[in-house]
């Protein structure tokens, strides 16, 4: 998706207006929170906390090279 967005002025600050068909495909609405992170090619826009993404990325590997230890520890 390539859509064009105008910085518009809110009060002392600017902001710009998110179509509905970004809001959509990000899964939020108004009062969400967004998090606006660098990447090699820009800034990325996101509905998920890139820290906790990180988290998770970390625990699903743990949980791949010990799966016979978590196996047992649910027992």
């Amino acid at each position: 998706m390539n859509a064009p967005l105008k910085v518009t002025k809110i009060g002392n600050s600017a902001g710009v207006i998110l179509p509905k068909e970004i809001l959509a495909r990000l899964r939020v609405g108004p009062g969400d929170v967004l998090y606006v992170t660098e990447a090699p090619d820009g800034i990325r826009l996101t509905a998920t906390d890139p820290s906790f993404a990180e988290k998770m990325a970390l625990a699903e590997k743990i949980m791949r090279e010990d799966r016979d230890i978590l196996r047992e520890l649910a027992k």
